[in-house]
């Protein structure tokens, strides 16, 4: 069932869930502190309504956060913990209709467990994309390893959502900070930057790919990327930087006013960017205040406001749920 949407709406597409299930798997391998976080999330589907109600959120798209569902595990295990966590998503969607979407966890660096989890959850579970983290166990998403992945997203036209997660290293270079204040922006624009120099976004044209946080650091180093990328050498056949760019969805999730938006849509434009909201890993009273500076940022051309222009251009990345 469609959500009754009004230019007033937003469409969530970053908000997350864990259940108790998910958290008791990452603790048995080790993960206690997640991303140098004090505690994992909770989650339930009562309070995330009510946060979506509060702020006229008509519909959430639901996925595992980092650090993803492949803990460095045996595949097998991921594989199981990554079925649980769909299957749980999208039993959530279907007890709460036009409420709540799905972009479904992908076990990498396992590609063949990746591969038939994608197949079960765009085919049995409907799912409307799926999620991947920004590297797994050190592999950025440019590793030709994962090349079969991506041909097959292709060819199904997939929804791609990029999340962050922390670089190999992290607990020396993250100076006792955690992960999702510096490390997650610029593992988006890491990861990003080996999807195109690596030619992934070239190649694979028809995967709709969802960049999070407003992209990282990307609005700021995208012309420092295109100078290297021609001096260096790297796929020098492919378009520039900044058109691959403009072919990539965006959401506004973190601080996207008053300069992160506004110095992305300098880069790329408006069609593409999407609300996200980053619930339940960012609290409700943050994403009260950031809801607030979303609607009284200017609004943009050819928009009455950030709401209006969001949720029109998620309604053409998701018409499944949306149309």
């Amino acid at each position: 069932m469609a959500p009754d949407l009004t230019p007033d709406s937003l469409v969530d597409v970053h908000a997350h869930f864990v259940t108790d299930a998910y958290i008791a798997a990452a603790r048995d391998a080790g993960l206690i502190h997640p991303d140098g976080m004090a505690a994992w999330a909770s989650w339930s589907a009562e309070e995330h309504l009510a946060l979506m109600d509060e702020h006229r959120i008509a519909t959430a798209f639901l996925s595992v956060s980092s650090p993803g569902t492949h803990f460095g595990q045996a595949d097998a295990t991921a594989r199981r913990v990554t079925r649980e966590a769909n299957e749980f998503a999208a039993e959530v969607a279907e007890r709460h209709p036009g409420r709540f979407g799905q972009f479904a966890s992908l076990p990498l660096p396992d590609v063949e467990g990746a591969l038939a989890e994608a197949a079960y959850a765009l085919d049995v579970l409907h799912a409307d994309g799926v999620a991947v983290e920004s590297n797994a166990e050190g592999r950025y998403l440019g590793d030709p390893a994962f090349e079969p992945l991506w041909a097959e997203l292709n060819a199904r036209g997939a929804v791609v959502f990029l999340h962050p997660t922390s670089p190999c290293g992290a607990d020396h270079i993250a100076i006792g900070r955690p992960r999702p204040m510096l490390e997650f922006p610029f593992e988006t624009t890491r990861t990003a930057s080996d999807l195109i120099f690596n030619g992934v976004l070239r190649r694979y044209p028809a995967i709709q790919w969802v960049f999070p946080h407003g992209g990282g650091a990307l609005p700021l180093l995208a012309d420092r990327m295109e100078l290297c990328r021609r001096i260096f050498g790297y796929d020098l056949d492919g378009p520039t930087l900044q058109e691959q760019l403009s072919r990539v969805w965006f959401d506004m999730a973190g601080t996207p006013f008053p300069r992160q938006i506004p110095t992305l849509t300098d880069l790329v434009g408006t069609d593409r960017i999407l609300y996200g909201s980053d619930y339940c890993w960012t609290p409700p009273h943050i994403v009260a205040t950031q809801v607030d500076d979303v609607d009284k940022a200017p609004a943009p051309a050819g928009a009455s406001s950030w709401r209006e222009l969001t949720t029109r251009n998620a309604t053409r990345l998701l018409p499944r749920l949306l149309g």
